[in-house]
């Protein structure tokens, strides 16, 4: 006896003359094919969204280099170009007046100055402030008001990234309304921060939390000359960041039971309203026993 393959056939086929249109069936299955499309590019959207795994870690993500690099750009806006300048310490022994590399001053409005800088920190606490020390000369009424535009630790986080954070927290603060007198205090707390893209590629920004004072300085000789500082301190905490993306076969394992299981209810409440329905017209005839 032949043996015929058809006979492992699971899905038969019934014969059209042998089903049974309606209307109820036909709405149901234009309602299930939309509820299916619908669901399909939800989870197809959802597939594509790339994810991010945060962890914690105590170590160095930066072993390679003993430095952090920093960009400052703030604006002064009542304080000549010719006498603003940075200064740079640490617990290291660094001190710095005037550094100059990497540093651009624009005069802006009428005798105000935006200043920008590019520098390189050691990985110790210590501070780096804009100031008039090391001016030729010093202006009569020093006026520190600012607006900082950006302040940035480590690699620059590429735009677009799906992650947010605190990389710029001193963005567009203003202080123009402040006292023309004061010396501004920043506190600044900074956490290493490692992010890896999709791709493998592996960036080291910075974050950055920090806390504020407005104090008015004198010394023995008089009030101080005022200045904006930035006094920095390293966390022991990394931060890792990684994105990642659903595996391909949990897309397909989703979608699978996205039109199965669609498919599935919609037949069973086709077939319940069918059956109501006959037993409806049977009772309507008196048939129904």
């Amino acid at each position: 006896m032949q043996f015929d393959v058809r006979r492992l056939d699971i899905y038969r086929k019934v014969p059209k003359d042998l089903t049974q249109p309606t209307f109820t069936g036909a709405a149901i299955s234009i309602c299930s094919i939309l509820f299916i499309i619908f669901l399909f590019v939800s989870e197809f959207m959802l597939y594509i969204t790339v994810e991010i795994n945060s962890e914690l870690t105590v170590e160095d993500p930066v072993r390679h280099s003993e430095k952090i690099p920093v960009f400052i750009n703030i604006t002064l806006p009542k304080l000549g170009c010719e006498y603003v300048g940075l200064d740079i310490q640490d617990d290291m022994g660094r001190h710095e007046v005037g550094f100059r590399d990497n540093t651009q001053k624009i005069a802006v409005g009428e005798g105000g100055c935006r200043f920008e800088s590019h520098f390189l920190i050691n990985k110790v606490p210590g501070n780096f402030h804009v100031s008039t020390h090391s001016a030729e000369s010093q202006p009569r009424q020093p006026d520190m008001t600012h607006f900082i535009h950006k302040l940035r630790f480590g690699m620059d986080l590429q735009e677009g990234k799906y992650i947010k954070g605190s990389f710029n927290s001193l963005e567009n603060v203003d202080k123009t309304k402040s006292k023309d007198l004061a010396t501004h205090d920043y506190i600044v707390k900074v956490v290493p921060t490692v992010y890896e893209d999709i791709k493998g590629g592996v960036r080291y920004p910075y974050q950055y939390t920090y806390s504020y004072r407005e104090v008015i300085q004198f010394h023995h000789g008089g009030q101080a000359m005022p200045a904006i500082w930035f006094r920095y301190d390293l966390s022991p905490i990394t931060v890792r960041h990684k994105e990642r993306r659903k595996p391909f076969y949990t897309f397909l394992t989703t979608v699978c039971a996205i039109i199965g299981g669609t498919f599935t209810v919609a037949g069973i409440l086709d077939s319940f309203i069918f059956s109501a329905a006959e037993i409806f017209k049977k009772a309507e005839l008196g048939k129904l026993s």
